[in-house]
């Protein structure tokens, strides 16, 4: 495992850092095309769904039937998976619904004076989205790293899903910010450091839980890891991607790009086996 830390640590940066890809498009694009961005959200979507369940879910159940009996090891397996969905809910709790990072945004937005005008507290807005999408993008680097950690190609296809995720946080953050100020840079750079949440994440799960790792019951710890990872990767597309794929496009696009994720993401598993 150790020697994929670096692989790791760097997907987990990449996936962080591309909120600031959004937060460019807001800036440097005229238009959001909103049926190709809500593809490729569904897209991001169905990878981390189809990886959570078919690789991540029955490596954590590998790891606990390696312990304890089958029906134990599924029921650890179940109950980790849950958990991980727990912790994500209840960041997502309280996290003011104002502040919510995945309020859909456009680009079109930048330039429109009536918009502009219902924005309340702009700044504070833009700050407390920025701080909302640091706290979301911790677990998501967790997520990312011990994944990329356990098996490098499967992290590298959940790095891109989350990556794609990241980019609507960046315009949500830009947009009320530079309402707020009329600063480019600004609104840039707090959109770029939110996504540092990532790597960060990364760092904490590395020192806190390899020691873990090491310890003789070493494959229970990572079957909890696993399976909670696999249930804040669900959780994040049910409750993130596709509602917000849905809102910039059309229902069928969005599934479209569901099912397109899933296939890609079979035949990668398939031709990488």
């Amino acid at each position: 495992m150790d020697e994929n830390f670096l692989i790791a640590f760097l997907l987990t940066l990449f996936a962080g850092l591309s909120t600031g890809i959004g937060s460019a498009l807001a800036f440097f694009t005229k238009t959001t095309n909103t049926k190709l961005l809500s593809y490729i959200l569904g897209l991001s979507a169905g990878v981390m769904i189809y990886v959570s369940f078919v690789e991540i879910f029955p490596s954590a159940m590998d790891e606990f039937m390696n312990k304890f009996s089958e029906k134990k090891a599924i029921f650890f397996t179940i109950v980790s998976f849950f958990g991980g969905m727990l912790i994500i809910t209840l960041i997502d709790k309280f996290i003011p619904s104002a502040e919510n990072p995945h309020e859909v945004r456009t680009v079109e937005d930048m330039g429109n004076t009536a918009k502009e005008k219902n924005f309340k507290k702009l700044h504070r807005m833009g700050i407390m989205t920025a701080i909302a999408v640091a706290i979301h993008n911790f677990p998501e680097g967790i997520a990312t790293f011990m994944s990329a950690l356990n098996d490098p190609t499967v992290g590298i296809a959940i790095a891109v899903a989350i990556a794609i995720h990241n980019i609507p946080e960046g315009i949500a953050i830009s947009v009320p910010l530079y309402y707020a100020t009329g600063n480019r840079r600004k609104a840039f750079i707090y959109s770029f450091l939110s996504g540092i949440a990532e790597p960060v994440g990364a760092i904490l799960a590395y020192v806190l839980l390899m020691p873990f790792l090491s310890h003789h019951n070493s494959g229970v710890v990572l079957g909890i890891i696993l399976a909670a990872v696999a249930g804040i990767m669900v959780f994040i597309s049910l409750d993130e991607l596709l509602p917000t794929a849905e809102e910039y496009g059309e229902h069928h696009i969005s599934i479209y790009g569901v099912v397109s994720g899933m296939l890609i993401m079979a035949f990668s598993l398939l031709l990488l086996a």
